[in-house]
């Protein structure tokens, strides 16, 4: 029987709407695809020195573990005793202020910590990577050259873990030049008398260098209010309620990572 103009329309019309369907739902798959092959969002962690990072990415580990991981920095000094090259994973160096610290050093209670491997290099090697952006940022200490690679992330999101990026404001500037699409949190203090006091109460610092870090605080909360360069801003006056904050930003891939180790 011949179909009727009205009907003939109809079908194309259903014919078109399954092909948009279909379509529809093989770029979400590919999405899908594509973000598990990427591996979770790494987190940028930025904020001056007596914001309270550390304390608050202690929690965070400690209520969430098995879903942050820290990438391995390159260095130029040579492996300590015991030291391998490339294998300690949860190791990251941070830059806060102008002073390179492990992380090992603050999250030694809620980690077990049993190396501070890098992958060591020539200087040749690592300025020659600097120049070609292969590096997110890079600092000298004790006339050795540190740095976190881009590669070095990758490998964690490989793992699917979520990468733990503490880093400074320059930092910040690079990553955005790369496609690594991080979460971008800035952890700030109340009040610069309250980040001195903070700092002083540490009783770790001499003048010189307590000033020197207030300083990098100060430009530090200016740069952090120019809009875009962070996704939040934790103003850290309260530690439960900076800590809930924290955790909204970070409860999408979170949740990602535990269902995907579930599967």
């Amino acid at each position: 029987m011949a179909l009727t103009r009205k009907a003939v329309i109809s079908r194309r019309r259903n014919s078109s709407v399954c092909v948009s369907l279909s379509f529809t739902m093989y770029l979400r798959l590919f999405s899908r695809l594509i973000s598990a092959m990427v591996g979770p969002r790494p987190v940028v962690l930025s904020g001056p020195s007596g914001a309270g990072k550390s304390t608050l990415l202690k929690r965070l580990m400690k209520e969430y573990e098995g879903v942050f991981g820290f990438s391995v920095s390159h260095t130029t000094r040579n492996p300590r005793p015991g030291e391998e090259n490339g294998k300690g994973l949860n190791c990251l160096p941070m830059l806060l202020g102008a002073t390179l610290l492990p992380v090992a050093d603050v999250l030694s209670s809620v980690s077990s910590v049993s190396s501070e491997d890098y992958h060591y290099v020539t200087r040749e090697t690592m300025q020659e990577g600097i120049a070609k952006g292969d590096f997110i940022e890079n600092a000298e200490f004790s006339g050795n050259m540190y740095g976190t690679s881009k590669a070095s992330v990758q490998d964690v999101q490989a793992k699917n873990l979520i990468c733990i990026l503490d880093i400074d404001m320059q930092g910040v500037k690079n990553i955005k030049k790369t496609d690594l699409n991080p979460i971008y949190v800035s952890i700030q203090p109340p009040s610069m008398d309250i980040l001195e006091k903070r700092l002083r109460d540490r009783q770790t610092e001499s003048e010189e260098s307590l000033q020197k870090r207030l300083d990098a605080a100060r430009t530090d909360m200016e740069l952090s209010k120019e809009p875009g360069i962070f996704d939040v801003v934790i103003v850290n006056d309260n530690l439960e309620e900076a800590y809930g904050k924290l955790k909204d930003v970070l409860i999408e891939e979170i949740t990602k990572v535990q269902e995907a180790n579930k599967s």
